[in-house]
């Protein structure tokens, strides 16, 4: 079975993108956790942050936005001890401040996901790409995505990141053409 060409043979790696990757959504909390999660791997590598995730769901209330937005310097303290996540005061803060954003984006557009998906007209971008080399880190909507959260107060978003979120979250469809994911989800 062909997959895409950065799936390693970690069976972690490879259950992520047969079951996750590029599959679109639209839960306000599941997009919220993407969001930290692809925050956390900042200059780490994606299996790192794979083996965390259960740690991390548990450190941080099932990634519910309105509890992480209420964590004090204390609970900040606390996360830092934790070797079951990435224990950088940065990251860590950053999921208590976007948590903070997401609120104030419920708000006004109703929900995170009205506002996230609206970076791709609510639909996912189906691409063709024949190989690896082909898929870009950014593209003109990341950068759009990044810039629009930045000036809502979000932080360890910059384009790339934001292009890997829009991956992991089906907002974009990258999986490869000879990836037999591929045609599954664009029933090619």
């Amino acid at each position: 079975m062909t997959r895409c060409a950065w799936t390693t043979s970690d069976p972690l790696y490879i259950q992520y993108h047969d079951r996750e990757w590029g599959v679109p959504v639209y839960d306000d909390r599941l997009l919220f956790e993407y969001l930290v999660l692809e925050g956390a791997q900042a200059g780490l590598n994606w299996l790192t942050i794979l083996k965390k995730r259960d740690n991390y769901r548990i450190a941080f209330d099932n990634f519910e936005p309105a509890i992480v937005a209420a964590y004090d310097e204390a609970k900040v303290e606390e996360l830092l001890t934790n070797p079951g996540i990435v224990r950088n005061r940065l990251k860590v803060k950053s999921a208590i401040r976007n948590a903070n954003a997401v609120l104030n984006v419920q708000d006004e557009f109703g929900s995170f996901s009205e506002y996230i998906w609206s970076f791709v007209g609510g639909t996912p971008l189906v691409n063709h790409w024949e190989g690896a080399s082909d898929v870009p880190a950014r593209t003109p909507e990341s950068d759009a995505m990044s810039k629009s959260l930045s000036k809502r107060g979000f932080s360890f978003v910059g384009s790339t990141i934001c292009y890997a979120f829009m991956q992991a979250t089906g907002m974009v469809m990258d999986h490869t053409k000879n990836c037999f994911r591929y045609a599954e989800l664009t029933g090619k």
